[in-house]
């Protein structure tokens, strides 16, 4: 392929607004241009690297008997209204009329169509168990669209759905997925570590997510210094070591604290250490239900916890106004005595004596409350975000934090979208049943910022062999001397007939330039054609360590693969 007819508009400088190592680079090295916020188009390098992650991927479905099709991105609303979605899934939902005015969205994700399509094709349990996938754009208006790819309202995403009679089918598939997934980013020469995920608005039961350790990973994974417990922050555990302190209770009293609507103020104000003070913090489930939780000062409340635990859709922190109609005073006067609400408590608030708690009273608090004689829980539980240097859930070790990028999510979902979209078959024994799911989805542009945020140096791109738009980048020095150029073209025509893709940079520019743009565009080798070209000389370059040997015309052919061996095996 010729240089002067690709699109590749490098930059000398840093992008504007580009923060993330790999939107900078990406931008600059020609992959993308920003169309507007959070939409990108994949220009022709990009877009080569995307066509070598979709056959990895689609190599390791096929292995696992997985089926790519195509589904529509603009979708009837009417199937998110039968499955709940519509009103639940957020303010990112896109959504339109036709001139018709009936209602569409653009697909965040497909579990409704896929399911739909079952329900309307698929009638006899001889059928299943099934897996269905497609790579198709995404669209979710995201509010602060950033990270260049990491963070978009379009997308590319690999989403896959798995349809069986049994859980020990689903068990199956879901165990060949997880190793597929392994195997897909093992090949990309990527590193993740796959963690606890959360089902959220998916819906799921199991639920684990391959996260990518990044500086800009917008995710924090959780992890055992000595162990293999790993999970993401929203769903990270640990071992609760409190003990109730020998000690009498002691009355209780209510006390003027005026002026101390934060944990620090009240600490300060009563000469108290903010892990004897409660937390409380009101919330109102599926837009209707108060529920206070309650954890000890020095923690803070985990929302993903307390609304996976009531099942619910919608978890919103109480108003103002709410908490004024609930309980009667302003935020951070709330406590748990004399509240008419349901009390959920971390464990950690199980083993305090004669803490300290709002009143419910405007500038009022408790002093010696004690749970259980106090005020009544409804349940205890791990409702608080996991902090480093916790100790590991199973006892051993502790806990340490890592930033990553999320760029794969799988998940058991069981019959959540066949029971409501009605997705049913005739079972061994002529009765209906709903079909049993899984969902198994990659973030396949967002494998392009992951890769580049690992692989990348101040200079460039460093793309792994698997993935990069080209094998090999020839850069012949004088394009205008006849000596180098003719040398340039004769290897660009035999690696060609060897099977690599190759780049000839036959643009008229200085080899200053030439090698700076090759640097950005990060090809794994670089082969320089220049002054010992008479003697049939060259120089190759390996990107990822800046090593450079002269090479013969003749020898290229024995060299070549041996570079390549040490860069495949090189993590």
């Amino acid at each position: 392929m010729r240089q002067s007819k690709m699109l590749i508009p490098t930059l000398k400088q840093n992008p504007k607004g580009a923060v993330a190592l790999s939107h900078i680079m990406m931008l600059r090295g020609g992959y993308i241009h920003q169309v507007s916020a959070g939409i990108y188009a994949y220009l022709p390098l990009a877009y080569r690297v995307l066509e070598k992650i979709e056959k990895i991927i689609n190599d390791e479905m096929q292995k696992i008997g997985a089926i790519r099709m195509l589904v529509p991105t603009l979708l009837p609303a009417k199937l998110w209204k039968e499955s709940g979605r519509l009103s639940t899934y957020g303010p990112e939902l896109f959504k339109l009329k036709n001139r018709r005015g009936t209602e569409y969205i653009l697909g965040p994700t497909h579990e409704e169509t896929f399911t739909a399509l079952i329900r309307d094709t698929v009638n006899s349990y001889k059928d299943l168990p099934l897996i269905l996938y497609q790579i198709q754009s995404k669209f979710r208006d995201e509010n602060r669209p950033r990270y260049g790819l990491l963070r978009g309202r379009e997308f590319l995403m690999k989403d896959a759905y798995s349809f069986s009679l049994n859980d020990k089918d689903l068990d199956r598939i879901y165990h060949n997925m997880d190793v597929a997934y392994r195997k897909i980013f093992d090949k990309m020469q990527l590193h993740y570590r796959p963690i606890i995920g959360n089902g959220g608005a998916m819906g799921g039961s199991d639920s684990q997510e391959f996260s990518a350790p990044a500086k800009v990973g917008e995710d924090t994974i959780v992890y055992s210094d000595k162990g293999d417990y790993q999970a993401n922050l929203e769903m990270a555990t640990s071992k609760c070591i409190a003990k109730k302190p020998d000690v009498a209770p002691k009355k209780l009293v209510k006390k003027s604290c005026p002026n101390t609507k934060t944990i620090k103020k009240l600490a300060k104000f009563l000469k108290v250490e903010p892990k004897q003070i409660i937390k409380s913090v009101l919330f109102i489930a599926n837009k209707k239900k108060p529920v206070l939780v309650l954890v000890r000062g020095d923690h803070d409340v985990n929302p993903t916890k307390i609304q996976n635990f009531l099942g619910a859709d919608f978890l919103d922190l109480a108003t103002p106004s709410q908490i004024k109609k609930l309980v009667g005073c302003v935020p951070g006067y709330v406590g748990p005595v004399n509240t008419n609400v349901k009390i959920l408590a971390d464990d950690y608030v199980k083993y305090m004596v004669n803490t300290v708690a709002g009143a419910n009273e405007n500038d009022y608090d408790y002093v010696n409350v004690n749970p259980g004689r106090d005020f009544k829980v409804d349940a205890y539980g791990d409702f608080r975000l996991a902090k480093e240097g916790d100790v590991a859930p199973n006892g051993v070790g502790h806990l340490k934090f890592t930033p990553g990028i999320e760029i794969a999510h799988i998940f058991k979902l069981g019959t959540r979208y066949s029971k409501d979209l009605g997705a049913t078959v005739l079972n061994e024994n002529g009765k209906r049943v709903p079909v049993i799911m899984g969902c198994y989805g990659i973030g396949v542009s967002r494998l392009l910022s992951a890769i580049a945020e690992q692989q990348s140096d101040d200079n460039g791109l460093v793309w792994p062999i698997s993935v990069a738009p080209f094998d090999i980048h020839i850069i012949p020095v004088n394009v205008k001397n006849d000596v180098q150029m003719n040398l340039a073209l004769s290897l660009d025509k035999q690696l060609t007939k060897d099977g690599y893709e190759v780049l000839l940079d036959d643009r008229k520019k200085r080899a200053g330039v030439k090698f700076a743009d090759s640097d950005l565009i990060g090809i794994p080798l670089r082969i320089t054609v220049g002054r010992d070209a008479k003697q049939g000389v060259v120089e190759v370059k390996i990107r990822k360590t800046g090593e450079t040997v002269k090479v013969r015309k003749d020898e290229l052919e024995n060299t070549i693969p041996i570079f390549r061996k040490e860069l495949s095996n090189n993590k």
